[in-house]
């Protein structure tokens, strides 16, 4: 399962809570209600009905976030690196030298799930100059 690393923090009187890869802030007034919040603001991005977020605790400030709908998590993925990168559909169909911004577009609307390799592209295209650092976990789900 593809999940995204987090950080969550004190902040004054609030936990703050962040995924930076997909630019997302939020808080709350506890832990459990900022990492309630951060699932929440995902799956209000994903906006597809029984798409669920779920949360990882991790150790410290860390925690990650995934889903088991993968092509959901994807399409969340492009789209958020493309949108923090100003980038339009069409400029990244062109970077994929892509014919039509619809042949791009599908992998955003998660009606067309990438391969690895075609992934790959993918982000490259939607975050020029960004590096993506994958790591093995072996978290559990908070309950």
């Amino acid at each position: 399962m593809m999940r995204f690393e987090g950080r969550v923090f004190k902040q004054g009187r609030y936990w703050a809570i962040e995924v930076p890869v997909l630019g997302l802030v939020t808080q709350g007034r506890t832990k459990k209600d900022a990492l309630a919040m951060i699932a929440d603001a995902i799956e209000s991005l994903v906006n597809r009905e029984g798409f669920r977020a779920e949360v990882f605790p991790g150790k410290g400030e860390t925690f990650e976030v995934g889903a088991q709908d993968q092509p959901a998590l994807t399409a969340l993925l492009l789209r958020r690196q493309r949108v923090l990168s100003g980038l339009s559909l069409a400029e990244v169909a062109k970077r994929l030298g892509a014919s039509s911004l619809n042949a791009y577009a599908r992998y955003e609307q998660g009606r067309t799930h990438p391969t690895l390799a075609q992934f790959s592209k993918l982000l490259a295209a939607v975050s020029p100059g960004g590096d993506f650092v994958l790591s093995a976990s072996r978290r559990a789900r908070a309950g």
